[in-house]
């Protein structure tokens, strides 16, 4: 089984093992299926297929990002109507800043994950 030639983007999810390394698509499906709601977790084609779960995977985290970007843009003028303080207002922008920092970060680590088993893929 030859070793990939996949460099190890610093987005690399420290969950999946390296790239060529024994078992090592079996933890990048692991962690992709954390990503995606259970159901889609549990879906015989995904399962068998790593790279269309890293593509659900990656069509989730786009749109959690839409989300949270939504939540942080609207929280201002929707929160006060709502009848929240201004210190929980404030608090909840630096939520949704912080999350939508993070999903950012994630959806580069399942991109250099698809990257990774797209290639695998080709090599069989």
């Amino acid at each position: 089984m030859p070793l990939t030639t996949t460099r190890i983007s610093p987005d690399w999810p420290c969950q999946v093992k390296t790239p060529g390394s024994y078992d090592w698509e079996r933890s990048a499906a692991k962690w992709l299926r954390e990503l995606v709601p259970a159901r889609y977790a549990s879906y015989p084609a995904l399962i068998r297929h790593p790279v269309l779960l890293a593509r659900h995977a990656e069509l989730q985290v786009q749109q959690e990002i839409r989300v949270a970007r939504t939540a942080l843009q609207t929280a201002r003028a929707d929160l006060p109507r709502l009848g929240m303080p201004e210190s929980v207002i404030e608090h909840t922008i630096k939520l949704y800043a912080a999350e939508v920092m993070q999903l950012q970060h994630i959806a580069r680590s399942v991109r250099a994950v698809t990257r990774a088993l797209v290639e695998r893929t080709a090599c069989r």
